[in-house]
Parts: structure tokens; C-alpha cells; sequence
């Protein structure tokens, strides 16, 4: 099953000419879930290349402007598309509250909007996944999210199996699927006999706006990519500590104690230089990346080789804007 992370908007509090405000886009198969919903996300949707797909779920990590206001624009997109899918709303205690003021803007909608306030814990299961919330530290009621895939089988030992006596056909398909076989000659098989050691699934972990913090950490335990908020540099270390953000440095910290594979770095102030926050985090943490808007991060099953960077001129054969540069480690 195909699983990328599309950097939709990856600019901080407000846009820029290059970067949209925060927001996600999680691509797992058939289904398509949002991390938070900055100002003009739909446009930069439409503008990524992936288009401004059916959302299945909406995360909202916290009840900050430039993580909500694009709400309204791109639920009413989806009322006069005439969408009739329900559309699950997720995010911290508050919400409920949020979607009420708004709903002057929304109007009248064709489809169910589902409303659910979450608390760190809480769990979204979905075909082989779960998406479990976190607790950060934001000063405000916060959420970080873990996609977090279920464990696969191991891989079935072919010549194993015929050398036990198995008959190749459907007494191979029961054993791949946890059920023991009985031979020709009366020797029953078990999986264990033939089954490799079950394979770890994916996991994807975003932060969403937070100062370092054990929650993140834990979260990121092992985790093939962290997304990780990078609001200031070192020389603002004191604005943030007082405003709950991070620095580039102090995000590279958290992947490295937690042993993440790849490090994305968002939500970078408009007068940090993407470079410079690169060059900060790699004193910290390798495996880092500062993606622009429109960038990609496709993540393999792991026996597949380790998570990539997709730039944004691969994906959409064009090159980037000027003050648009990534920047990867």
C-alpha cells in the first residue's frame, strides 16, 4: 500500500509568496486524511498537483488561525461539488465550540460534517492504521497525531512449507493467513514453521506546534518520518520558549533521541532561511530535510529502503518559485 506525506503549506502564523500556512496531506492507499487546514488550502490543493481530492478526515492539531481558517472555504468547495461522503472533523477540545462560529460561513452542507474532540489517547482506526493524538506543549489545548501502521506478516518460506509436506495451493493461502494445515500424510504445520517474523508497519508522526516535549518523543519512538515544527533558529531561542515553539536545532533533538528515520522540518518562520535551519538541525540529527510547499516524502515498507524526498520540480516537472528553496540533508 502506497504512503506519501504532500507538504501542502509549510510556512509559520502567516503565508508568504512561496509558502502556504500549515497544513498536510497524508495519501495511505485509497484514502486521503489532512493535518491541520491553514488559510487557502484548498487553493494550494489544486496548486500541489494532487488536486483537491475527497478528504476523508481532517486533524486539527490546535485552535491557532493559521492552522483552521482555511475550514470554511474548503468544506464549502466540497458542499457545492455536491459531496454526499461524510467528512470526520478531528482536533482538541474547543472544536465543537470553533465550528459553531463558523457555521454562518458554511452554510447549509450536503454531506454530514462529523465533529469529534479528542484528547491524547484517542485512536482513529482505519484499514490496517490507527491514528493515535498525543499531548504537546503549546500553551493552548494541543494535539500532535501518530499514524501508526499494524504489524504484517512475515514473509512465507516456500521451501519450508514443501519440505514439511504441504501441498502448494490453498493450504499455502491458510497458513500466510495465521491458520495451521494438516498434510497428506497427517503432520499438521504451523504458521510458525513457515512464517518469517512479522514485519513493523509504518508509522508518520506530526508535532503540529509545540515546544520539544516528551509526548512528541515517545510518539516518534522509531518512526520512518517526524514532522516536526521549526518556527525559530539558536538566536531565538528565548521567543521560543516564551511563544511554546521550537527551534531547528531543539526539533533535530527530539528525532535523534527518538530514533526517527527522517526529520521534516515545517511551519519555519517567514525570516528563517530554510538552508540556515538545515544547517542548525544537522549538528543534532542527519537525516533531515526542509521541505517547500508541494514537496513529497514517500515512505516504502521498510525491507523497501527508508523514506525519499520527492522535490516539488520531480513531482510537477517545474522549478521552484524564487524564495521557494528546500533544502535536505
Amino acid at each position: 500500500m502506497d504512503l506519501a506525506i504532500t507538504f501542502i503549506g509549510t510556512s509559520a502564523s502567516v503565508p508568504t509568496a512561496a509558502r502556504g500556512t500549515a497544513a498536510t496531506l497524508i495519501s495511505r492507499g485509497g484514502r486521503r486524511w489532512l493535518v491541520d487546514c491553514g488559510e487557502g488550502t484548498q487553493r494550494q490543493l489544486l496548486r500541489s498537483g494532487v488536486g483537491l481530492v475527497d478528504l476523508d478526515v481532517i486533524l486539527i492539531t490546535h485552535l491557532h488561525g493559521d492552522h483552521f481558517l482555511g475550514l470554511p472555504g474548503i468544506v464549502k468547495t466540497f458542499a457545492l461539488r455536491g459531496r454526499e461522503e461524510p467528512l470526520l472533523l478531528i482536533g482538541p477540545g474547543g472544536l465543537l465550540g470553533l465550528i459553531d462560529i463558523l457555521q454562518p460561513l458554511i452554510g447549509r452542507l450536503p454531506f454530514h460534517l462529523e465533529v469529534q474532540e479528542s484528547g491524547p489517547g484517542d485512536v482513529l482506526h482505519d484499514d490496517g492504521a490507527v491514528i493515535r493524538a498525543f499531548h504537546t506543549d503549546h500553551g493552548v489545548r494541543s494535539l500532535g497525531y501518530a499514524l501508526v501502521e499494524d504489524d504484517r506478516p512475515g514473509t512465507f518460506d516456500v521451501d519450508a512449507a514443501r519440505s514439511l509436506g504441504v501441498r502448494p495451493g490453498p493450504d499455502f493461502g491458510v497458513l500466510q493467513r495465521g491458520g495451521d494445515v494438516t498434510t497428506p500424510d497427517g503432520v499438521v504445520v504451523t504458521p510458525g514453521q513457515v512464517m518469517g517474523r512479522a514485519r513493523a508497519g509504518r508509522v508518520v508522526v506530526f508535532s503540529g506546534d509545540t515546544r520539544p516535549c516528551r509526548g512528541t518523543e515517545d510518539a516518534a519512538a522509531g518512526a520512518d518520518l517526524l514532522v516536526h515544527e521549526a518556527t525559530f533558529l539558536d538566536e531565538d531561542a528565548d521567543r521560543a520558549r516564551a511563544t511554546r515553539h521550537s527551534t531547528a536545532r531543539e526539533a533535530a533533538s527530539v528525532a535523534a533521541r527518538a530514533g526517527a528515520g527522517m526529520l521534516a522540518l515545517t511551519h519555519v518562520s517567514s525570516r528563517v532561511q530554510p538552508r540556515d535551519a538545515l544547517r542548525e538541525a544537522e549538528h543534532e540529527f542527519p537525516g533531515v530535510i526542509v521541505p517547500r510547499d508541494f514537496d513529497q516524502v514517500e515512505i516504502p515498507f521498510r525491507e523497501r529502503g527508508a523514506a525519499r524526498l520527492i522535490p516539488v520540480q520531480e513531482r510537477l516537472g517545474r522549478r521552484p518559485r524564487e524564495g521557494e528553496g528546500a533544502a535536505s540533508g
